[in-house]
């Protein structure tokens, strides 16, 4: 009873963090491609006029120096809060913490689980 117990929780554990990494993969097709592109190199259809370039989340080398907590405060209060571009805006009055995370995540794959 133990194990069919521990098993369906680790199957819950499992179907949530696929359901969040969809999640974060979906919130940044919305909010993030315009500017930092579909592949998440920085080159969205926005970045040709912007003075300052997007970042490129496929960096490994960039965006492992940025903690998650660093991530979620510029996701949620914009490049200004970091002392990065103004042109980052802030989505926290768009999004809810759970989805801010959900981007963290999406964004450390993006730069750090290369195929």
């Amino acid at each position: 009873m133990k194990t069919l117990l521990l098993a369906a929780t680790l199957s819950l554990v499992s179907a949530t963090a696929l359901a969040a990494a969809d999640s974060g993969k979906q919130l940044y097709s919305v909010y993030c491609t315009q500017c930092h592109g579909v592949a998440g190199n920085g080159k969205g259809i926005n970045a040709a006029q912007m003075a300052v370039q997007p970042r490129d989340h496929t960096d490994t080398k960039e965006m492992s120096a940025r903690t998650d907590e660093e991530l979620f405060k510029v996701i949620q209060h914009g490049g200004k809060s970091i002392n990065k571009s103004v042109l980052m805006p802030p989505w926290g009055g768009n999004l809810k913490d759970d989805e801010i995370h959900a981007l963290v995540g999406y964004l450390r794959e993006l730069c750090c689980q290369k195929d």
